[in-house]
C-alpha cells in the first residue's frame, strides 16, 4: 500500500511541478494560481515524506491540505470577484463570509498543528472536527466553482472550463474521501490514496486553463465583466452535496445496525439496484428527454435572455404607426429567432375567419391557400392546445398530433417548419406559419418557451393596434354625433320661438309691435338656420369672429325674442358694459337658459323670469333668475353640467348648461350656479369687460 501511495502522490508532485514551470512561462502574471500549485507540490511531497519515514504520519499532513484547499478556494473567489464587480479582491471584501471562512481556516490550521489543542476539542466536543471541516472545504470549493461557472456570460465560459473542471474533480474527490470518513470516523486508506494520481490527471486541465485565464490581480475598470443577466446564487452544489450526505447517512446507519451477512448484502443490493436505475435512465428515451428537459430549466444558464427579448421587441413595437407594419415586423421577428428563412401571418377579421394577411419569402399555391382558408380544424386546435406546431416533431412522432389533420399544410414543395399561435386574453388572435430555418436545427423546449412567450407579446400588438384603429373610428363618430346633437338642440331652440310665436299670433295679429318683434325673431331664426346649414357643410361648427357687443341693447333684442309665459324682465343697471365674443353663441347660449327658466316656471302662475346686468370689477354680470322647481347641490354638481344627460326626457338634449359653461370658459369667464328645490335658480354669466367698457 505504501508503494502505490509513493507513486500515486510522486505523479501529483511531479504533474504540479511541471504545471508551476508551466505558468513562469506565461507572459502574464497570475499570482494566485502559481501559491495554490506550490501547496499542492509541498502537499504531495509531505505526504511522500510519511511514506518514507515511520515518525510521520498521514494526520501530519492535514494542515499542509488545508492551506492547498484554502488557496485554490482563494484563486476561485478572486475569480468570481473579478467577474460579479470587475476587481480580485472586491467582492470578497463585501461578502458577509469572508471573516467567518477566514476563521475556520486559523481554527483548523491550529487543530491540526497543535496536538494539545487538538485533544481539548477532542475532550470537550467528543468528535474529531478535521474529517468535518475538511467536508466544508470540500463543499465550499464546490460552490464556488458552481457559481463562477454560472454567473459567467456564455461567451466568457470557454476561458474558465477547463478550471472549473479540474477544480470540481479535487473538491469532488475530497468531498467523497471525508464524508466516508467522517462517517465510519477513520480515514478511508483506499480512497486516499488514489488521490494523488487523480490531482495528477487534473493538472493538464489546469494548465489549458493557465493560458486562457486573465491575471486576476489586474483591477483596471475596463476590464471589468459582467454578466448580461441578475447575478444569482446557485444551490445545486449544495442541494446535492447533502443529499449524498442523507444518503451515506442511512446507508451507515443500517449498516451499523446489522449483522456483517447482511450488511454486505444490503451493500451489494444497494449497489446493484444504483446500476440498475442508471441503466434504465440511460435506455429510455422518455426519462432521458424527460430528465433533460427539467434539468436543464432548473439547472443550467437560459440560452437565451428573456428580460433582453423582451424588451428589444418592446422598444421596436413603440416605433411601429399601423397595423400594416406591425405585420411585417411580426414575421420579421418570429423568423429571426429561430433563423427561419421566411413565413406568412394568418389574422383573424371581423367576422371570425383567419386569412392571409402579409407574407415574407413564403410561396403558397392559390389553390392551396383557398383549401387552407375553408379549413377551420387548424384555428380550433391551435386554441385548444396552445402550443408550438412542430412539423420535424411531425415527421418523426406522428402520434402526438393524432388529434388534428396536418395533410392541407403538408402540400408538394410545402417548406412549412412551424406554427406558431399568437394568444391575447387566451384568445387565438392570429397564427405565424415559418418555412425551414437556413441551418437545420431542432427545437427544444426554451426555444418553444420563448415563441409562446415573444407571440403573446405579439398578440397583445395586435390586439392594441386593432385597438387604436376602433378607437379612431369611435372618435369619427363621435364627432358626428357630437355635431348632430348640437344641431339638434339648435333645431329645437328653433322650433320653440316660431311656436311662441304661432302660439301668440292670435292674440297680438292686430299689435303693430307683434309683428316688429316677430320679425326680429324670424330675421334671427334665419341666421340660425343659415348657420345650421354652414355647420351640416362643414362637418363641424363653424367659428364667428369675436365682434364688439354692447350687452344692454344685446340683451334687449333677446328678450323681444322670448314671447310668451312668462314674461322675461329685463333690468339693466348700466348701459355702458362692452365685451367682445360671438355674438350669434353668446344669443344661443342666453337664450337656451331663458328657455331653460321658461320651462322651469310654466307650471306656475306666477311664475317669473329676470335678466340683470350689472358690473362687478372687470366683469360684466349678467343673471338669469327664475322661481321655478330649482335644483339640489347634488344634481348641480354631479348632473347640471354632464352632457347628454337631460331631465327632460326625449325633450331635451341634455348639453345646454354644458355648451354654456364651455364658451364661457374658453373666453375667459366664469359661469355660476345657486338653486334651491321649490325656489328657483340664479345662474350668473361673468363675461370679461373690453377696455372701452371700463373706462
Amino acid at each position: 500500500m505504501d508503494h502505490f501511495i509513493f507513486f500515486s502522490y510522486s505523479a501529483s508532485a511531479l504533474a504540479f511541478g511541471a504545471l508551476l514551470l508551466f505558468s513562469f512561462t506565461r507572459t502574464q502574471r497570475n499570482m494566485s494560481f502559481r501559491i495554490a500549485t506550490l501547496l499542492s507540490i509541498i502537499w504531495s511531497l509531505k505526504i511522500i515524506q510519511t511514506t518514507l519515514d515511520e515518525q510521520f504520519f498521514l494526520a501530519d499532513t492535514l494542515v499542509y491540505e488545508t492551506l492547498r484547499n484554502t488557496s485554490w478556494i482563494l484563486f476561485l473567489a478572486t475569480l468570481l470577484s473579478k467577474q460579479l464587480s470587475g476587481n480580485a479582491f472586491q467582492y470578497l471584501k463585501d461578502c458577509p463570509l469572508t471573516p467567518a471562512f477566514g476563521g475556520l481556516v486559523l481554527f483548523v490550521v491550529s487543530i491540526e498543528t497543535f496536538p494539545a489543542f487538538l485533544d481539548w476539542i477532542r475532550t470537550w466536543t467528543h468528535m474529531d472536527p478535521r474529517f468535518f471541516s475538511h467536508v466544508i472545504f470540500a463543499i465550499s470549493g464546490l460552490i464556488l466553482i458552481e457559481q463562477l461557472y454560472r454567473n459567467t456570460p456564455l461567451s466568457e465560459r470557454w476561458n474558465i472550463k477547463f478550471a472549473c473542471l479540474a477544480l470540481s474533480a479535487i473538491f469532488a474527490i475530497d468531498f467523497m474521501v471525508y464524508s466516508k470518513s467522517l462517517l465510519y470516523k477513520q480515514l478511508d486508506v483506499s480512497l486516499w490514496q488514489t488521490r494523488g494520481l487523480l490531482n495528477a490527471l487534473t493538472a493538464p486541465l489546469l494548465g489549458i486553463a493557465i493560458t486562457r485565464i486573465p491575471p486576476v490581480e489586474a483591477s483596471d475598470a475596463k476590464t471589468k465583466h459582467t454578466s448580461p443577466r441578475k447575478t444569482t446564487f446557485y444551490t445545486t452544489i449544495l442541494l446535492g452535496c447533502g443529499i449524498y450526505l442523507l444518503l451515506m447517512s442511512v446507508a451507515g446507519y443500517y449498516l451499523k445496525h446489522t449483522d456483517a451477512v447482511w450488511g454486505e448484502t444490503l451493500q451489494t443490493l444497494f449497489i446493484f439496484l444504483a446500476l440498475l436505475l442508471l441503466v434504465i435512465s440511460f435506455t429510455s428515451g422518455k426519462i432521458r428527454a424527460l430528465a433533460k428537459v427539467y434539468f436543464s430549466k432548473h439547472f443550467f444558464h437560459y440560452s437565451y435572455d428573456y428580460r433582453e427579448e423582451w424588451l428589444k421587441i418592446s422598444k421596436s413595437l413603440a416605433k411601429l404607426e399601423s397595423l400594416e407594419e406591425l405585420k411585417t415586423f411580426i414575421i420579421t421577428t418570429l423568423t429571426n429567432l429561430v433563423e427561419s428563412c421566411g413565413g406568412g401571418l394568418w389574422l383573424k377579421n371581423d367576422q371570425g375567419e383567419f386569412v392571409l394577411a402579409a407574407t415574407q419569402n413564403f410561396r403558397i399555391p392559390s389553390q392551396e391557400l383557398t383549401h387552407l382558408k375553408n379549413n377551420r380544424h387548424l384555428p380550433e386546435y391551435l386554441a385548444n392546445k396552445q402550443w408550438v406546431i412542430d412539423f420535424f416533431e411531425l415527421a418523426h412522432t406522428p402520434e402526438v398530433y393524432d388529434d388534428i389533420d396536418l395533410s392541407p399544410w403538408c402540400y408538394e414543395d410545402s417548406q412549412i417548419w412551424l406554427i406558431i399561435p399568437l394568444f391575447h386574453l387566451n384568445h387565438l388572435e392570429a397564427f405565424v406559419a415559418l418555412t425551414q430555418p437556413r441551418a437545420p436545427r431542432k427545437l427544444n423546449w426554451e426555444d418553444h418557451d420563448l415563441l409562446k412567450t415573444v407571440g403573446m407579446q405579439l398578440a397583445n400588438a395586435i390586439a392594441l393596434s386593432k385597438a387604436s384603429e376602433a378607437l379612431a373610428s369611435n372618435r369619427q363618430f363621435e364627432a358626428y354625433h357630437r355635431l348632430s346633437a348640437y344641431l339638434v338642440h339648435d333645431l329645437k331652440n328653433i322650433a320653440a320661438q316660431i311656436s311662441l310665436i304661432v302660439k301668440n299670433a292670435d292674440k297680438h295679429k292686430h299689435n303693430p309691435e307683434f309683428f316688429d318683434d316677430t320679425l326680429d325673431t324670424l330675421h334671427n331664426v334665419v341666421n340660425k338656420m343659415q348657420r345650421i346649414v354652414d355647420q351640416l357643410k362643414q362637418g363641424k361648427p363653424p367659428t364667428s369672429p369675436a365682434t364688439l357687443i354692447d350687452l344692454g341693447e344685446f340683451l334687449r333684442k333677446i328678450q323681444k325674442q322670448h314671447i310668451g309665459h312668462p314674461e322675461v324682465q329685463l333690468a339693466i343697471a348700466t348701459e355702458d358694459c362692452a365685451i367682445k365674443a360671438d355674438s350669434i353663441k353668446l344669443a344661443s347660449i342666453i337664450s337656451n337658459l331663458i328657455q331653460n327658466a321658461q320651462d322651469a316656471t310654466k307650471q306656475k302662475p306666477d311664475g317669473w323670469v329676470k335678466l340683470s346686468l350689472n358690473i362687478e370689477g372687470d366683469y360684466a354680470a349678467l343673471k338669469i333668475i327664475d322661481n321655478g322647481i330649482g335644483m339640489d347641490e347634488k344634481f348641480i354638481a354631479e348632473r347640471l353640467f354632464k352632457p347628454f344627460d337631460t331631465t327632460k326626457g326625449n325633450a331635451g338634449m341634455g348639453i345646454g348648461a354644458y355648451e354654456a359653461r364651455d364658451y364661457i370658459l374658453k373666453n375667459h369667464g366664469q359661469l355660476d350656479v345657486e338653486s334651491q328645490p321649490g325656489k328657483g335658480t340664479t345662474i350668473t354669466l361673468h363675461l370679461p369687460l373690453t377696455k372701452s367698457g371700463t373706462e
